[in-house]
């Protein structure tokens, strides 16, 4: 990690492998890696009683030593959503790579041409004139790409939604020089975080099928349609399980977040948090009152401040640009001055791409500080 050295002064690691929790420099993120690696396996194993493979969504943590930790796991690759993202995980040696997104403009085109040519890449299409594009870019860099066609489950965002587009699109993919129809992307975003389980499972059952749908059609035309890939967190149990699906991209399991916690998860994927923002405790100013030295720099509000981890009684009230404030209810102990919280995220993803490092730690003592290279690559 790079250092800015001013004057003969350089900023110190946050943490220092052998440290306890209690003298990490704040505010920092950190991962409980017991809980880590317990959502690691408990996702593995729920894809492999099913019989789908697992590609891990690598947006939701931008980190090569989380992905190569999935992949030693199990995992078939992972999922990058913008190009310039997938850079880092090249780099660090991994080579099965799915853009699940369309990629559009000639410097984003010829990037992933260039990746093509290092790793099994993979990327959607919903549009005729961007697929012959992209067939362009390829033969341009002597690469080879496997395209599948982004189709719209009912999310309302990418994606096509009619037979004629499907299979037109399939046709030429299968057409174009530098291109390899390998199957359909059918993501539902907006099901990942329908709170009860009936809910989602009754959004999920309409998808597949509306996927499977998709499959027959191209099976009746003579296409193959060996993979069917989507899924998140939120749906990954009735994904897996459906007969439909071959592939999940499920990401924020491995941490958790506030958002994700707000579901009801009665059913057989119980996920733990792992991911918490250390927060110190820098002012005490009234009864009932506390203020912590991590504000919107370090977590993202969109889903709501964060939580505090573990204390009856302590409640994240507001979020500023580097405090938040944090409510003493009655009867409560209020933390000492210089104490250091856990929140949780109200949303992983975009916390990630706050940070350059991540301190990993267990039984309360940091083992690692691995490196987020890929923060900030959104190109």
């Amino acid at each position: 990690m790079s250092q800015e050295v001013i004057r003969g002064i350089a900023l110190p690691p946050a943490a220092q492998p052998g440290d306890p929790l209690a003298r990490v420099d704040t505010p920092s993120l950190a991962l409980d890696l017991t809980a880590f690696e317990a959502n690691l396996r408990a996702m593995q194993a729920w894809a492999d009683r099913h019989d789908v493979a697992l590609r891990p969504h690598a947006k939701a943590h931008k980190c090569p030593q989380i992905a190569l930790r999935q992949l030693a796991l199990g995992a078939r690759g992972i999922c990058c959503q913008k190009v310039s993202e997938a850079l880092p995980f090249v780099a660090a040696g991994i080579r099965d790579i799915h853009i699940s997104n369309e990629v559009v403009g000639p410097a984003k085109l010829a990037l992933l041409g260039q990746l093509a040519r290092s790793a099994k890449m993979s990327v959607c299409v919903d549009n005729a004139e961007n697929l012959a594009q992209l067939s362009a870019a390829m033969v341009q860099a002597g690469a080879e790409i496997d395209v599948l066609v982004e189709v719209d489950v009912g999310q309302g965002r990418c994606g096509v939604s009619d037979d004629a587009t499907v299979l037109a699109l399939a046709q030429l993919a299968r057409a174009l020089p530098g291109m390899n129809f390998a199957g359909l992307q059918a993501y539902h975003g907006s099901v990942q975080h329908f709170r009860t389980r009936e809910e989602r499972a009754s959004v999920c059952r309409q998808a597949a099928r509306i996927a499977a749908s998709y499959a027959q059609l191209l099976r009746e035309s003579g296409i193959a349609c060996d993979t069917i890939t989507g899924g998140g967190t939120g749906s990954a149990e009735f994904d897996a399980a459906s007969g439909v699906y071959t592939e999940l991209q499920a990401g924020s399991y491995a941490f958790m977040d506030g958002d994700y916690g707000a579901n009801e998860w009665d059913g057989p994927l119980a996920f733990q948090n792992s991911l918490f923002l250390l927060s110190t405790v820098m002012s005490t100013p009234a009864p009932g009152r506390v203020v912590l030295d991590a504000g919107l720099k370090s977590a993202s509000a969109e889903c709501g401040p964060p939580a505090v981890h573990g204390e009856s009684g302590l409640i994240c009230t507001a979020i500023n640009d580097e405090h938040s404030v944090v409510r003493v209810e009655p009867g409560a102990t209020p933390p000492a001055l210089g104490s250091v919280l856990r929140l949780v995220p109200a949303h992983v993803d975009p916390t990630f791409n706050l940070h350059d490092g991540l301190v990993v730690f267990k039984d309360g003592v940091v083992q690692d500080i691995w490196e987020i290279s890929a923060r900030g690559f959104s190109r």
